[in-house]
């Protein structure tokens, strides 16, 4: 079975793709209704909390489609994604706080970077699982015969 086909990567895609629009559609929502340098309120407050709600939401899904997943190998694509990410996130933001604690004409690097970085990892995760191990049915190809 090829990994798109799986029931719990379709059963994930289909709780993705409703949490990127509640953040895509927040943060657009956030950005026309809360000017630069607004005062915090409960208004301001409250808008900029459901764009990471709805990151909390991806995360949960990521965290379903470990549970659902019954294919060991497929599973540890996705952990080992996983880790590529967490270890590209943990080493620029650790790197780069340092630099902020040492050199004093370093621009500071907002907390809201930390998760798209953490996305982007993904996606170099990914490509390691891809460079490792083929494309992901190559396994399932041979053991299938």
């Amino acid at each position: 079975m090829r990994a798109k086909d799986h029931p719990a990567m379709r059963r994930y895609i289909r709780r993705f793709i409703p949490i990127t629009f509640v953040y895509l559609a927040s943060i657009m929502l956030a950005t026309a209704m809360i000017p630069d340098n607004a005062p915090a309120s409960v208004l301001t407050i409250a808008l900029a909390l459901v764009p990471g709600l709805a990151v909390l939401g991806w995360l949960w899904a990521m965290g379903r489609l470990l549970i659902e997943l019954d294919d060991e190998y497929l599973r540890m694509l996705e952990v080992r994604k996983f880790l590529v990410a967490t270890a590209i996130t943990l080493a620029v933001t650790s790197v780069w706080g340092i630099l902020e604690l040492y050199a004093a004409d370093i621009p500071r690097m907002a907390i809201f970077y930390v998760f798209p970085m953490w996305c982007v990892g993904l996606v170099v995760g990914q490509i390691v699982n891809r460079s490792a191990f083929g494309d992901q049915d190559s396994c399932h190809l041979a053991s299938d015969r």
